[in-house]
């Protein structure tokens, strides 16, 4: 079921995969990259995938199975006419990366916010992965149910324009999918009385000794406020807020004034591979929130 919805339900296509194989026919290795798709500043997009699953047999690791998989993939991708592939790889991984081609675009800029004074140790405590698997919540409402109202959501994206930065290309059918899935509790916040108002989306999920909610979406117009879904979220049982702090003009503005800190510590390391298109972006001309990134 997951992989179903990873892979085969992406709106941006299926997610295409390379394997090796040993003399029996016996499989060795696996590569599978995540369909993406960027908006740039003009309104045109970019064709993107992301570095996702991969498995090498036991018996074949060390042998160059991982890069020779990777490296085939993006000849096929270059001639399909992708453009770029991203992710986030740990300290463990990133090297390997880098020497097939990658670059290290710099850290996510994050910011937290903090529920109380209790939470400054366990948030020393969290310098760490967060758990894949989220933990319940009451706050807000399932996200997949809130998204599957596709004229609201339209009405809302409406809304904003294209940015001054490059950013996910956000439609009905890519938030629906992104967030419906059940099992990882995707929840939404409402910031008016209809989605065309504005909406928070996250989940709380443990990152070491502390509780975390994850703001994977903040869709936010002119004229919206999100103090309410920050009040609903700081009495919801969790250590701090996390949230990307490289969005949009208002938004970004608003961090300072919505309590949020920049905490550079937190952030993952973004790296980029160009394909089929020869831009490497800097930090400053992507605006990713945690949504783009996080680990699914």
């Amino acid at each position: 079921m997951f992989f179903a919805w990873k892979h085969d339900e992406n709106p941006f296509g299926q997610s295409p995969a390379w394997v090796a194989q040993d003399d029996t026919g016996t499989l060795v290795g696996l590569r599978t990259f995540l369909r993406w798709r960027f908006r740039r500043p003009d309104g045109t997009t970019l064709s993107a995938v992301r570095a996702v699953d991969t498995a090498t047999h036991p018996d074949w690791q060390g042998r160059g199975i991982f890069s020779r998989l990777t490296l085939s993939a993006l000849d096929d991708l270059r001639d399909e006419g992708v453009d770029c592939v991203f992710n986030t790889p740990n300290d463990k991984s990133r090297p390997g990366y880098l020497k097939m081609g990658w670059h290290e675009v710099g850290k996510i800029p994050v910011s937290v916010r903090l529920t109380g004074l209790r939470s400054i140790p366990k948030l020393a405590g969290a310098r760490t992965a967060a758990e894949m698997w989220s933990d319940e919540s009451s706050v807000g409402r399932p996200a997949g149910d809130v998204l599957a109202d596709r004229d609201g959501v339209e009405a809302l994206l409406a809304r904003f324009g294209n940015g001054s930065r490059i950013s996910t290309d956000r439609t009905p059918e890519f938030l629906h999918w992104r967030y419906r899935f059940a099992p990882l509790r995707y929840r939404a916040v409402s910031l008016g009385r209809g989605v065309e108002d504005g909406l928070v989306v996250f989940r709380v999920r443990k990152r070491g000794t502390a509780t975390e909610a994850t703001i994977c979406e903040v869709l936010a117009p002119e004229g919206a406020s999100t103090k309410t879904a920050w009040k609903a979220l700081k009495g919801s049982g969790v250590d701090y807020l996390l949230k990307g702090s490289a969005a949009e003009g208002r938004l970004h503005l608003a961090d300072a004034r919505g309590g949020f800190v920049p905490v550079p510590a937190l952030g993952p390391i973004l790296t980029w591979r160009p394909v089929a298109h020869p831009m490497v972006p800097t930090m400053d001309q992507l605006a990713l929130g945690l949504g783009d990134i996080e680990l699914f």
